[in-house]
C-alpha cells in the first residue's frame, strides 16, 4: 500500500517539469500572438477622399486593397477638427483639452495668447509607452506636431513619450526630414520656411528632401524598424503618419494636372497612396506579418476648404460639424478579422480616437483599466469586426479657439454626440443646433425648437464636461 503510494507519487512528480516547460510555452506562444500594430494617420484627409470611400477622381488603389481586404467605418470620429488636439486624443486616449492643447501648436507667442501648452506634458499617458513597457518596440516615423517646431526647441523629444525609433519632420524634434518645394514651373527649388526654423532649433539630424519623396522616406525607415523587430522576436506598434495632403501642396510633374488647388491636392494624395504601397506589400507578402499584424489607416481632421472633400457632410477643418471630424477609418489584419468581415463596411458602430489607446492596449494584453483614465471606450471586439458595440458614453468636442467663424455666423464651442442625437452649442448655451444624426447625416434640419429636452439633457452634459477642463482650455482670449 505505502510503496504504491509511493510510486504513484514520483510518478506524478515526475511529470511536473514537462507540465512547467509546457506552461511556460503556452505563455511564451500567447505573448508571441500579441499582435503587431501600424497606424496610418494622414494629415487633412477628407472623408470622402479615399475612392472605398466615394471618391471618382483618384483612385487610392493601394488603401483600397486594404479596405477591401478589411472593415471601413462609417462613424469613426476624431477628437478635434485640427491637427495638435487630434493627435494629442490618439497619442493619450484622453480628450486634448486636458493637456491645454486646443489647436495647432504654433510658435510660443501664439501658443501663450490661445492659453495652451507649448507641447504635450510627458506626464500624459502615451499607447507607445505602455507597448514599450510591454515588450513592444515602438516607432514614429511622420508628422508629430505635439511639441518641438518654430520657436520652441525646449520641447522633449519623441522618444521621451516612448518611442524607441523616430524620424519626423518640422513639427518634431529628433531626426527629421525637412521638405523642398518644387513648382515644376521654372521656379527655383526653395526650402520651407517652417524646415528652416526646424534646422535652426538642431536636436536631431536633418536631411532636405523634395516634399514629394518625403512619405516615401519614412516608409523606407518604418521598413527597417520592422524588419530589425522581426529579427529580434518582438512585436511592434508603428505610427506612419503622413503629411502629403497638408498645403502647400507639391505632387510631382506628372501628378500636377492643370495647376489648380484641387489638381495638386489629387495629385499628392495619388502620390502618398503610391508611396504607402510598399509597406502594405511588405506586410502583406510576409506570412507570420500578415496574420499577426494590425494596419489602421485614419485622418486627423476634416479636409481643408477647396482641397479635400467631406463628402456629404456639413463642414471642414476647423468646425465641429460632420466634415470637420468625422473621418474615414479602414481596420486590415486578415489573421485577426473574421473572413465574413473581410471588406466589408460598419455602419453601425460609433468609434472615436480616443477609444483606439483602450483598444489596442487590450488586443495587446495589456489591462487598459489599469493603464490610465482613459476618456475612450476599449471596443477592440468591435475594431475586429467580432461584435457589434454600443458606446457606454457620450463624445464631446471643443472647438479649436482661433477658428471662431465669422462674426456674424460664429462657429458652436462645444458638440456632443449621444446615441443618434447631436447637439451643438455656444459655452454660454446661447444658439443650440440639435440633429438626429441618423436621419439628417449633413446636419441640415436642426431640431433644437421641437425637442427641448433633449437639448436640455445634452447641453447640460457637455458644459457640465467642460467645466472639468483646465482653464486656460476654455479661455476665449
Amino acid at each position: 500500500m505505502i510503496r504504491s503510494a509511493l510510486t504513484i507519487l514520483i510518478l506524478l512528480m515526475s511529470t511536473l517539469p514537462s507540465a512547467a516547460a509546457t506552461g511556460g510555452s503556452q505563455r511564451v506562444a500567447a505573448k508571441s500572438k500579441r499582435p503587431n500594430m501600424i497606424v496610418v494617420l494622414v494629415d487633412d484627409l477628407g472623408y470622402a477622399d479615399f475612392s472605398s470611400y466615394g471618391n471618382k477622381r483618384v483612385i487610392t488603389e493601394n488603401l483600397d486593397r486594404l479596405a477591401a481586404e478589411g472593415i471601413r467605418f462609417a462613424k469613426y470620429y476624431v477628437n478635434s477638427p485640427i491637427c495638435s488636439p487630434s493627435r494629442t486624443a490618439l497619442t493619450t486616449g484622453q480628450y486634448p483639452a486636458r493637456w491645454r492643447i486646443t489647436s495647432y501648436i504654433d510658435n510660443r507667442e501664439m501658443n501663450r495668447r490661445r492659453g495652451m501648452a507649448q507641447f504635450l506634458d510627458t506626464a500624459a499617458p502615451t499607447l507607445a509607452r505602455f507597448l514599450s513597457k510591454g515588450g513592444y518596440r515602438t516607432g514614429h516615423f511622420g508628422k508629430w506636431h505635439m511639441g518641438g517646431g518654430r520657436d520652441v526647441g525646449e520641447a522633449p523629444l519623441i522618444s521621451e513619450y516612448g518611442f524607441d525609433h523616430s524620424l519626423t519632420q518640422f513639427e518634431g524634434l529628433g531626426d527629421r526630414v525637412l521638405p523642398l518645394f518644387d513648382a515644376h514651373d521654372g521656379t527655383p527649388i526653395r526650402k520651407a520656411n517652417l524646415g528652416v526654423a526646424s534646422e535652426q532649433l538642431g536636436r536631431g539630424k536633418v536631411t532636405w528632401m523634395d516634399r514629394c519623396q518625403v512619405t516615401r522616406a519614412f516608409v523606407g525607415r518604418a521598413l527597417e524598424f520592422i524588419k530589425q523587430a522581426e529579427v529580434d522576436d518582438k512585436p511592434f506598434y508603428v505610427n506612419l503618419w503622413t503629411d502629403d495632403v497638408h498645403s502647400p501642396f507639391f505632387p510631382p510633374k506628372e501628378l500636377r494636372g492643370d495647376g489648380s488647388k484641387r489638381a495638386l491636392y489629387e495629385g499628392v494624395l495619388k502620390n502618398m497612396d503610391i508611396q504607402l504601397g510598399p509597406l502594405f506589400d511588405y506586410v502583406r507578402g510576409n506570412a507570420k506579418l500578415r496574420n499577426n499584424t494590425l494596419i489602421l489607416v485614419a485622418s486627423d481632421n476634416g479636409p481643408e476648404p477647396g482641397a479635400g472633400s467631406a463628402g456629404i457632410f456639413r463642414g471642414a477643418k476647423g468646425m465641429l460639424y460632420e466634415g470637420g471630424i468625422r473621418a474615414p477609418l479602414i481596420v486590415w489584419g486578415p489573421g485577426l478579422i473574421p473572413a465574413g468581415k473581410r471588406g466589408t463596411r460598419d455602419e453601425a458602430t460609433v468609434l472615436s480616437s480616443v477609444d483606439l489607446v483602450p483598444s489596442l492596449l487590450r488586443l495587446a494584453g495589456i489591462d487598459p483599466r489599469s493603464a490610465a483614465n482613459f476618456d475612450g471606450v476599449e471596443m477592440s471586439t468591435a475594431l475586429l469586426g467580432k461584435t457589434p458595440a454600443t458606446r457606454s458614453k457620450p463624445l464631446f468636442w471643443k472647438r479649436p479657439p482661433d477658428r471662431p467663424g465669422l462674426p456674424e455666423d460664429r462657429w458652436p464651442d462645444l458638440a456632443i454626440r449621444e446615441g443618434e442625437w447631436k447637439l451643438l452649442i455656444h459655452e454660454d448655451g446661447s444658439r443650440p443646433q440639435l440633429y438626429n444624426l441618423m436621419r439628417d447625416r449633413s446636419e441640415s434640419e436642426n431640431l433644437a425648437a421641437q425637442r427641448p429636452e433633449i437639448v436640455e439633457r445634452l447641453g447640460k452634459s457637455v458644459r457640465a464636461w467642460n467645466e472639468t477642463l483646465p482653464k486656460q482650455a476654455t479661455s476665449h482670449k
